[in-house]
């Protein structure tokens, strides 16, 4: 039986293969008056692959960055604190 949305509500179309999700381990965040870019990597030297690029306005992403601090709250709050890693020494060059 196929519903129709109700009042307010958004129907979100999304297909199997974006469904399967990116793994990402490194992140690059580069921004402008406008808006902010999220460059999704996943690196395994010696090479590395742009998995995704997410554009947001300013204000989403504010609100995308109080989510995630949420979220991080409640997450060690029930299986605990997070320990720190150090950031990776070894210089990413970006090539075509």
């Amino acid at each position: 039986m196929n519903q129709q949305p109700q009042q307010g509500e958004i129907q979100i179309k999304i297909n199997d293969e974006k469904l399967k999700g990116e793994y990402s381990n490194l992140v690059q965040i580069l921004h402008q008056k406008e808006e902010f870019i999220l460059d999704f990597f996943s690196v395994f030297p010696p090479a590395g692959t742009l998995n995704s690029r997410v554009v947001l306005s300013p204000g989403h992403f504010k609100r995308m960055v109080n989510a995630m601090t949420q979220n991080l709250k409640l997450y060690e709050e029930k299986f605990g604190t997070i320990a720190e890693v150090d950031t990776p020494e070894q210089k990413i060059g970006f090539h075509a």
